[in-house]
């Protein structure tokens, strides 16, 4: 499989990757965890490099899962996850709330590196802005997990373009990831000229369509929960 870039970051990724989310939670129950290890080693053997998940699918269980299967062909995937909701990182109780306060992204990013069983994570996204944290700060605080080898890029999901162009500022975004499909077209208005722009990859979630009240009622889940798609 050919890869592409994302953005002017450098970082080569397969055009397609596996998001992991609905393996360990959201989209109906747990699938066997031995299966879906056999899964994700099945897709990198078909040439997918880019493996999605995130602190809150579970919580915490889908990186434990993505960890265990990746651990022997680490040096050949790219690992994206994410932080920014208020999840306590011992029970892994939420809030309902976001937390992207600096001390706690770093706690989170140590947590997540013995999870995925790694010592750097590829692809640390903002999962959603956290109104009450300047996203400077956020993107400083990422910054200074790059400089420490835990971290080699960031990235943000389902942003606006302004709060965009402050974290690029202060710290270059790599991709951000958002819902966009044949049925949700918003990114194209704003959204995507801004990451040209800006030289930011684009990472489309659930691209064959996503239920949505605003699509069709009639469907209760999603069609393409793990598909992912990178368009930059």
């Amino acid at each position: 499989m050919k890869k592409r870039t994302l953005g002017k970051s450098g970082l080569e990724v397969s055009p397609l990757g596996l998001g992991c989310m609905s393996m360990s939670s959201a989209y109906g129950p747990a699938a066997d965890k031995g299966e879906m290890i056999k899964l994700i080693r099945a897709a990198h053997d078909r040439g997918l490099t880019h493996f999605d998940t995130a602190e809150a699918y579970g919580p915490f269980v889908n990186e434990e899962l993505v960890g265990e299967a990746l651990q022997p062909i680490r040096e050949k995937v790219v690992i994206a996850t994410k932080f920014g909701f208020d999840i306590d990182l011992e029970t892994g109780k939420r809030s309902g709330g976001t937390n992207s306060k600096p001390e706690h992204i770093k706690r989170v990013a140590d947590a997540c590196l013995k999870r995925l069983r790694t010592d750097r994570i590829d692809l640390f996204y903002q999962h959603r802005v956290d109104p009450d944290v300047p996203i400077e700060d956020v993107a400083g605080a990422v910054k200074e997990l790059i400089a420490q080898g835990k971290v080699k890029h960031f990235g943000m999901s389902e942003a606006g373009v302004q709060t965009i162009r402050r974290a690029h500022a202060a710290q270059p975004v790599t991709a951000v990831q958002s819902e966009y499909s044949l049925f949700w077209r918003g990114p194209e208005a704003e959204l995507l000229p801004t990451l040209q722009e800006l030289g930011i990859g684009f990472v489309p979630f659930s691209p064959l369509g996503s239920y949505s009240s605003r699509f069709c009622p009639k469907y209760g889940r999603s069609l393409s929960a793990s598909l992912l798609e990178c368009v930059f």
